[in-house]
Parts: C-alpha cells; structure tokens; sequence
C-alpha cells in the first residue's frame, strides 16, 4: 500500500472501523523470534492504533483480540495471549480513561479466567462515560455464536409469548445482538494480506467496505489507518441499489 496523504478536514470518516489484528506470528518468525514476541510487538500497535483512532476522530473501533478458534492453539501460545491480556488491562485502562476512552467487550465470556473477567468489567465500569471514542475489544468471540445467542434470545422470548414469530426480522436480529447498540462497522480492516473474514461481525459487516493491507499487525499504525480511512472515503456504498 502506498503512503497515504494526511487526512483533510473535509474527509469522510467511517463511524466505526472494526479490524481483524492479523499477522503477530509470522512477524515474529521473520525475525528468528518466538511468537510471543509477536504478540508483544502487537499489543504496542494496538496501543498505537487506538491513540490513531482517537486522533483521527473515530467514534468506535473494534478489534478483534481473541476468536473462539484461537483456543485450538498450541497451549503456551494461549497461555502468553491471556497473560498479554491481563498485563494491557491492568496498565492501560487508566490511560485510556484519561484520554476519554470507552471500553466495552464483545464475545462469550464463558471460558475466560474469573480474574479476566473481573479486569474486563472493571474496565467497562471505569470508563462507562466516556465519549471521545469507543473502543470495542472482541475475546473469544465469534461471528456466528453471535448469531446463535440472538437466535436464542429471539426463542426465549416468543416462548415467553412477548413475541410472535412473523414479527422477527433484520431488525429484531440486530436488536439481540451482543451489543446491540453499536453502528454497524462502515469499514472492515485485515491486516497481513490474508482476504477472508475468520468468523468475525459476520451479521454486522454485511455491507462494511473491506480492505486489506499487507501490513503485519505489529507494524501498523497511523500511517496504515489513515490510508484505509482514505480507501474508505473513495468507495461507492449503494446498500444493494445503484448509483444513477
């Protein structure tokens, strides 16, 4: 990708990127490093990519941290990606409270250590008000367990008898979704060069922009955002009709 030109005032901004963090092991192996370092480097860009977000004027970013898959890795490897986990919220909630940042989390805590768990609802409390961008960290997720849990939600209640099946449609879907009042990403980022969606916002990226950047995770950064924005600010979105 080539270097993008600053952002101009007048650019169009998506209200939420989602990006799918691609690319910690093979930058490690590149380097003769274990993945580890891999994923050390990357929770530096995540650190980077959010200060970008932020300066950039992004009301919401998701990122997707941890998918129900990775749990078919190698045991040490998980075990270095929880730890990793449990070091970010520890030291950065504080720093991202004071730059007005919200947190929340996406995904199936089931599975996750008590101690995870209480970092994340600490995290979620702390920075409940705050309004300059909303980051969303996705652990152990999964686009389509999504799905199912709205599904089950929808069940529950026309069991309950509080709704009837002909009323379900895209919108009741969304409504019971895990955080159904987040937009729906506008652009979708995979970095590595890798082109496919590994289960990730599967029902909200129906209609996001997708682009892909060869960019390992651990080297990406304002520079890699600001272009995406810009591919971005390019694109045709018809929602399924037609221009002209």
């Amino acid at each position: 990708m080539s270097n993008p030109d600053p952002l101009t005032a007048s650019a169009i901004l998506p209200r939420h990127v989602a990006i799918i963090m691609d690319g910690n092991g093979r930058w490690a192996k590149a380097r003769g490093l274990p993945h580890v370092a891999g994923h050390r480097k990357g929770a530096d860009a995540v650190r980077a990519t959010v200060r970008a977000a932020r300066e950039i004027g992004l009301p919401y970013l998701t990122l997707f941290a941890f998918s129900s898959e990775n749990w078919r890795r190698p045991a040490d490897e998980v075990r270095d990606l929880m730890s990793l986990l449990k070091l970010y919220l520890r030291r950065e909630i504080a720093d991202l409270h004071r730059n007005g940042i919200r947190v929340r989390f996406i995904g199936d805590r089931n599975g996750l250590s008590d101690d995870i768990c209480a970092l994340m609802d600490q995290a979620e409390e702390t920075t409940r008000s705050n309004t300059a961008l909303t980051l969303i960290i996705a652990l152990n997720y999964g686009g389509q367990a999504e799905i199912v849990r709205a599904t089950q939600r929808l069940a529950a209640e026309v069991a309950a008898g509080r709704l009837d099946p002909s009323d379900i449609d895209e919108a009741a879907v969304s409504r019971h979704m895990d955080l159904p009042d987040v937009p729906a990403p506008d652009l979708l980022i995979r970095t590595s060069g890798e082109q496919r969606l590994s289960n990730f916002l599967l029902w909200q990226a129906a209609y996001s922009e997708l682009v892909f950047d060869d960019t390992l995770w651990p080297d990406f950064g304002l520079e890699q955002l600001q272009q995406a924005v810009e591919i971005f600010g390019q694109r045709e979105r018809r929602f399924g009709g037609r221009s002209g």
